[in-house]
């Protein structure tokens, strides 16, 4: 709402405020047949995956997005309810305790062939101004049970590519930003409770990165391409 305004002339912008329903009411990152969502956006598709692909395939007439964001955080909840539960479905032992990144990252595609790193700097040199960027993972501060966790460099257990940006797999994984094959894609992450931040600096982190990667794209691709519907959604489950 805030600045919103300043991009409707150059940019279509469609927001997806919540596709897991279930998951945001229950603060977790599956949905009710304990499948996630942001892993079925490929052979497996869940009925709120299913469901936004018909949206954009069939409701909307856009040849090409120029942009994707995928909003997410990640709560306490996802360490000592989901991933212990997921264990125990699928019949697996593990006396490792998630760790949680404390601060704001982004995660994207390793299998393109032009990664947006520009993009990527503008978007946490925005967020920079309101919150934390989540450091990576230094072996020489680690307890031994926090070094079984991923090597040094690392941010969730993924190399970090530049600061606060890990690449994965997308299309492998079935993650949401793989959907719309855009030019400019990233998947976000905030840890809200984390004593450093307010539930608000979070909001704000958020607003901050679309801010910062809207003004980069219009800085650079305004003239010389036709202004491009832009996709920014908030998950509304844990990543």
């Amino acid at each position: 709402q805030r600045f919103a305004k300043y991009f409707n002339h150059d940019f279509n912008i469609l927001v997806a405020p919540c596709v897991n329903p279930w998951g945001y009411e229950t603060m977790e990152r599956w949905n009710a047949q304990a499948m996630d969502p942001n892993r079925s956006f490929g052979r497996e598709v869940t009925n709120e995956s299913k469901a936004l692909m018909q949206y954009l395939q069939h409701y909307l007439t856009c040849a090409k997005w120029l942009c994707h964001l995928d909003l997410h955080e990640t709560t306490d909840f996802d360490k000592f309810e989901f991933r212990p539960a997921k264990l125990a479905r699928d019949g697996e032992i593990s006396n490792q305790v998630g760790t949680i990144p404390d601060g704001f990252y982004l995660v994207t595609d390793s299998t393109i062939t032009n990664p947006q790193t520009t993009w990527h700097k503008a978007m946490i040199d925005s967020v920079r101004q309101v919150t934390h960027i989540a450091p990576v993972r230094s072996n020489a501060l680690c307890t031994e049970q926090q070094l079984r966790m991923g090597p040094d460099g690392t941010i969730i257990g993924e190399q970090a590519v530049q600061e606060g940006v890990i690449a994965v797999p997308v299309p492998a994984l079935g993650m949401c930003i793989g959907m719309t094959t855009a030019k400019y894609a990233a998947t976000t992450e905030i840890y809200p409770d984390s004593p450093k931040v307010t539930l608000e600096q979070c909001n704000q982190a958020q607003m901050m990165c679309i801010k910062g990667g809207l003004e980069y794209i219009t800085q650079q691709d305004k003239g010389s391409i036709p202004p491009l519907p832009i996709f920014q959604k908030l998950f509304g489950e844990m990543e």
